[in-house]
């Protein structure tokens, strides 16, 4: 068969142009890991071609093919459904899976001929059976979490465009119930890690020098991670991961190994500096911890990124400015900022739906700066405008080239991943967010 690999994404939602976002894609561009990732289990019988319209490409539905599978997240899925609905027009046969999908699959149902739920490894090749001997089935799901061993390596020849970073994963699931994450919605709670020598093995077969770890946490087993930091000594990668700030501001042997095996940047949910709204939604941080936590893995020459959301049942409208009068002082690199989304399939959407508070249900919406829910101690209003503010404050040209200029980049490679991060930040809310 003919089969297209497909990541729905969306174009600009403002319409805004800057000069410097098109130099950015250019530095920045990456793979879906996940179609990467069953192209490499699709048997060589079939042809695969991958386009991840995240990656500025778009999908051609007048092109030639026997089946598409489509992944998407929430805020991109009216996209995959209309590129299903354009392929089944023509008699393509269409998958859908990924986050969106794996949530709401009779949604999902209402525009493919199959969806597959949660992990693929082991559903994507009967799938594949299936559509050979005409019995596909309307719904796949994984039941049981994936042995990590099964976990293949991606492969990285099937996409019609360049790549200059790359992604991978040691690890799947998440122990930890942020009432928030949907990440666990495809990948569950159980956590599992791929052998070392795998990841090294897939590592090695990189062709860039710069890649993202798409693990959850690389805290989450400390062991686990400092065997993996050793054996990455000496392959001259650079790369960014997520952690947790109570390990890292405890574990120091951690931070120094990744350090040694290139870690660039520490990527950290500090989610909020209210510790009670931390509480509220299960979140296992200290804020007491933050900023000499940020100082130890500075002092280590690792960068630290923090990722912040705000509309949590604690929030008032002061949390914007004490938020950012605590993050001035803290030395980051860069940071993320976010209105607390309920996604399809977590905790905190069926709390905020049980509770009448769920605003909309347009999922496009659904992209980290929109109020899609109640807010319970602001207005709609208030969450939205101060979301603006502190983001708008932070990534404005005068704050980013003040966080440039401090001598804290430790050497070129660090220098570069930190202005492209920031830069990458800005573009995101420029052309996604409408900031």
């Amino acid at each position: 068969m003919r089969i297209l690999l497909a990541a729905a994404g969306t174009p600009s939602r403002s319409g805004r142009r800057s000069a410097f976002v098109p130099i950015v894609t250019l530095y920045t561009q990456h793979l879906s890991l996940t179609l990467s990732q069953l192209a490499a289990i699709t048997p060589t019988k079939h042809s695969i071609t991958i386009v991840d319209e995240n990656n500025g490409q778009r999908v051609d539905v007048t092109k030639d093919f026997d089946m598409t599978a489509i992944s998407s997240f929430t805020k991109h899925v009216y996209r995959a459904y209309e590129l299903a609905d354009a392929f089944r027009a023509q008699g393509v046969t269409v998958v859908l899976g990924g986050y969106h999908p794996s949530a709401l699959p009779e949604e999902a149902q209402q525009h493919a001929d199959a969806v597959v739920i949660g992990e693929a490894e082991h559903t994507w090749l009967l799938v594949l059976n299936d559509i050979e001997q005409g019995s596909l089935k309307p719904l796949y799901r994984q039941e049981e979490p994936i042995d990590p061993a099964m976990i293949p390596p991606a492969r990285r020849d099937a996409s019609t465009k360049k790549i200059t970073t790359d992604n991978i994963q040691a690890t799947r699931g998440c122990p930890y119930r942020c009432e928030f994450c949907s990440v666990v919605k495809v990948e569950g709670y159980r956590f599992r890690a791929r052998p070392i020598e795998a990841v090294i093995a897939e590592l090695r077969q990189m062709k860039t020098k710069s890649f993202s770890f798409n693990d959850s946490s690389l805290t989450i087993d400390p062991g686990y991670s400092k065997d993996l930091f050793r054996a990455m000594r000496g392959l001259g990668k650079r790369f960014r991961c997520f952690g947790n700030i109570n390990t890292l501001y405890h574990d120091e042997d951690l931070v120094r190994l990744s350090h040694e095996a290139g870690c660039q940047a520490w990527h950290i949910g500090f989610e909020s500096v209210c510790q009670e709204s931390l509480n509220d939604v299960k979140k296992a941080n200290d804020i007491r911890l933050y900023q000499a936590g940020i100082k130890k893995i500075k002092q280590s020459g690792v960068g630290a990124k923090g990722l912040f959301m705000f509309g949590f049942d604690c929030d008032t409208p002061s949390i914007f400015a004490d938020t950012y009068r605590m993050i001035r002082g803290w030395n980051l690199d860069s940071a993320d900022f976010a209105i607390l989304t309920p996604y399809p399939g977590t905790p905190l959407y069926q709390r905020l739906e049980q509770e009448g508070r769920i605003r909309t249900r347009d999922w496009s919406l659904y992209n980290l700066g929109n109020v899609v829910f109640t807010p319970k101690l602001m207005t709609p209003e208030e969450l939205y405008t101060g979301w603006r503010c502190i983001a708008n404050a932070f990534h404005s040209w005068p704050s980013l080239c003040r966080r440039m200029l401090r001598n804290d980049a430790h050497g070129i490679p660090g220098f570069i991943d930190k202005l492209f991060g920031n830069l990458w930040d800005k573009k995101i809310l420029i052309t996604e967010q409408g900031l």
